[in-house]
C-alpha cells in the first residue's frame, strides 16, 4: 500500500470501538523516516531546526510550505543510523508524532485523530501506552497526544500564513544545491525555494517593521542562516559511507 503523508501506511481515525484495547509501544527509533530526504517544519521550530538543518521553502504555485533538507538524494535520510534511532540534537515534530495524524475534513472545519495502523508499536498485548482505560475513556496519554496535535495544527496554520506571506512580498525564487559526495560521485539538489535576501532587505521599512513585530522578520534570517548548513551535511553523509565500507 502506498505511504500516506510521507511516513503512514493505513491512518485511520481512532475510535473506541477500533481502539479499545490497542496500546502504543514506541522505542524512540525512526526507520519510518529513514526513506524520507526531507519533511515539513513549523515556524516555531526555525529556532532549533536552523542550528543544524537546512530549511527550505516547497511547493509549486501559490502553496509553499517550509521544510528541512534530511539527504542529498531522493529516499536518502542522512539522521537515521543503522539502528534506526535519530543522528542530531533535535527532531523534527511531524516525525515526533508519529504514528498520530490529523485528518481534516474536506472543508478543513474540522479535524480528528488518526493513528497509523501499521506502526509497529501498535498492540492489543497491553504493550506501552493504552489509548483506552477499562470504562471506555480516553488515557492520559492519549489527552497529551490530542493536544500536542493540537497544537501541532495550530502551528500548522500559523507557517501556511507566513509562508503566503513571502509569497505576497514576492520574496522567494528558485534554488538549487551542487555537490561533490564520496568517491568523487556528484548531486544536485533543486526544486526547492529560498528567500532572496537582497530583496527582503529592500522592503519598505512600515513592512519590515511589522514583519519584526511578528517574529517573520527572525524566521526570514533564521531560513538564511540554516543554509549554511548543507555542506555538514555532505561530510555526514561522506564519514557514514566510510563507515558502512569499513
Amino acid at each position: 500500500m502506498a505511504k500516506q503523508l510521507m511516513i503512514y501506511e493505513r491512518a485511520v481515525p481512532i475510535s473506541i470501538e477500533a481502539h479499545k484495547d490497542w496500546s502504543v509501544k514506541s522505542d524512540n527509533t525512526y526507520g519510518f523516516a529513514r526513506d524520507v530526504n526531507s519533511v515539513p517544519v513549523l515556524a516555531a521550530e526555525f529556532a532549533p531546526a536552523a542550528m543544524e538543518y537546512t530549511i527550505i521553502f516547497a511547493g509549486d504555485g501559490d502553496v509553499v510550505f517550509p521544510s528541512v533538507i534530511l539527504g542529498m538524494k531522493e529516499g536518502q535520510n542522512a539522521h537515521v543510523k543503522s539502528d534506526n534511532t535519530w543522528d542530531g540534537r533535535y527532531v523534527p515534530a511531524f516525525f515526533r508524532r508519529y504514528p498520530f495524524v490529523f485528518a481534516a475534513s474536506d472543508d478543513q472545519s474540522t479535524f480528528t485523530l488518526c493513528i497509523d495502523e501499521e506502526y509497529e508499536g501498535l498492540n492489543k498485548k497491553g504493550q506501552g501506552e493504552r489509548l483506552f482505560d477499562a470504562d471506555g475513556n480516553r488515557t492520559q496519554y492519549l489527552e497529551n497526544v490530542l493536544a500536542f496535535s493540537t497544537e501541532y495544527q495550530g502551528q500548522f496554520t500559523r507557517t501556511q500564513a507566513f509562508a503566503k506571506r513571502l509569497l505576497d512580498l514576492d520574496l522567494l525564487e528558485p534554488a538549487q544545491a551542487q555537490f561533490n559526495l564520496a568517491g568523487g560521485e556528484r548531486t544536485q539538489l533543486s526544486g526547492f525555494k529560498t528567500i532572496n535576501r537582497d530583496k527582503l532587505r529592500n522592503l519598505p521599512a512600515e513592512t519590515l517593521a511589522e514583519m519584526a513585530k511578528t517574529d517573520e522578520l527572525e524566521l526570514c534570517y533564521l531560513h538564511l542562516q540554516s543554509l549554511n548548513n548543507l555542506t555538514p551535511m555532505t561530510q555526514r553523509l561522506a564519514a557514514r559511507s566510510e563507515s558502512d565500507a569499513a
